[in-house]
């Protein structure tokens, strides 16, 4: 990607359902990149809620909660569309629908769920589902070409799956998350392990996640069965399902586990915590790894093949990376290794500290910037 300086201040939509950091992980990428490029540019962000203390100004699309998923999206883009069609210099969506300048996709294109390694009669149903063609539609409105328009995603595995949905010679950027280094804080420390009520002898162990339960909270649940009574789990972003998951299929574990509701609070867990676990299934990036590396956290995480973050990192270089993230043998162990092996322990955070220096915010906000120059030219082309 070429580098070109933006010659002004810009004038910049932001389109976007949900605007916070306690939202997940699309929504925090969102709200750390704009802290930083709101500091040069002029921004505005539209979205139908909002969570943060960003100086930028919001505007409110207001949907009638009756109406399914994919009709509130349709609503939210064409609205969107109307009231950005003048007055922006860019327009930069986070919305899987619509028409904007830079496109930027998160997570793993409807057309390569629905299309790519699946039966006829799987591709056949797709067809004859009202709501899966309206989806289909939506998303090939968002990577539909024209002057200006750029196709961002977070990973390379988003980008590898477009281009097995829509054609090698689909243009793609690769933009990843950011982060930001975090000092020690010894007070915060203290003050939340008391709270979690963790003990100096504990292994605090910590999984963040707007759902847990799809990034392999039971399989981590199982695993501290097999881990002494010291190690503890903290669950950030936990709904009244985890607690009945908890209650019924692990109540041995009750009195091991805190679970904590959904917070923009989240870094003083990280800096409480001794070890970080990420055993998903599917996520395209995976900020919370990176995140956690970034507050000095050793990191067990899934491999390759189930998140996009592990192909920045080595195992037991600055990782501790599941070729099998189901098992709880092998998240016990890792577990285990990073929480009592304290020369690898540091090892990995030593090197995962190396890694977070080349993923920080103002750098990626650059990035967004020459994108932006770039559209902007091709427009005036």
């Amino acid at each position: 990607m070429k580098t070109v300086d933006v010659p002004e201040r810009l004038r910049i939509a932001l389109l976007t359902e949900r605007f916070g950091q306690k939202f997940g992980g699309a929504e925090s990428y969102a709200v750390s990149l704009f802290r930083v490029l709101s500091q040069r540019h002029d921004v505005t962000v539209f979205a139908r809620e909002f969570d943060h203390d960003l100086p930028v100004k919001q505007h409110i699309i207001s949907i009638p909660s009756w109406c399914p998923s994919w009709l509130r999206l349709w609503l939210f883009s064409r609205r969107c569309a109307q009231l950005t069609r003048t007055g922006f210099d860019i327009t930069h969506s986070h919305t899987n629908a619509g028409s904007a300048n830079i496109q930027l996709m998160h997570v793993a294109p409807v057309r390569y769920r629905r299309f790519v390694d699946r039966t006829f009669f799987q591709k056949l149903l797709v067809w004859l589902t009202p709501v899966q063609l309206a989806y289909l539609w939506m998303e090939s409105q968002a990577i539909k070409a024209h002057p200006g328009h750029l196709l961002v995603t977070v990973a390379p595995l988003v980008k590898e799956q477009l281009k097995l949905a829509y054609g090698e010679d689909l243009p793609v950027e690769v933009v990843t998350p950011g982060a930001e280094l975090v000092a020690p804080n010894a007070l915060i420390r203290q003050r939340v392990r008391t709270e979690l009520g963790w003990g100096a002898q504990d292994i605090g162990c910590l999984l963040v996640a707007r759902n847990p339960l799809r990034k392999g909270l039971v399989a981590v649940l199982r695993a501290m069965r097999l881990l002494p009574n010291n190690f503890r789990l903290a669950v950030v972003g936990a709904g009244p399902e985890v607690q009945a998951v908890l209650d019924s299929q692990f109540p041995e574990l009750r009195d091991r586990v805190q679970l904590v509701a959904a917070t923009t609070e989240v870094s003083q867990y990280y800096l409480s915590a001794d070890v970080y676990v990420h055993p998903t299934l599917q996520d395209s990036f995976g900020m919370a790894p990176l995140e956690a590396m970034a507050h000095r956290l050793p990191v067990v995480l899934s491999g390759t093949a189930y998140c996009g973050f592990a192909q920045y990192v080595t195992h037991e270089q600055n990782a501790w990376v599941l070729s099998n993230p189901q098992d709880p043998e092998q998240i016990a162990a890792g577990l285990r290794k990073l929480g009592l092996d304290h020369i690898v322990r540091e090892r990995l955070i030593s090197q995962a500290l190396h890694l977070v220096a080349d993923f920080s915010w103002d750098a990626i906000a650059q990035q967004y910037e020459a994108l932006y120059a770039n559209s902007l030219r091709a427009r005036k082309d």
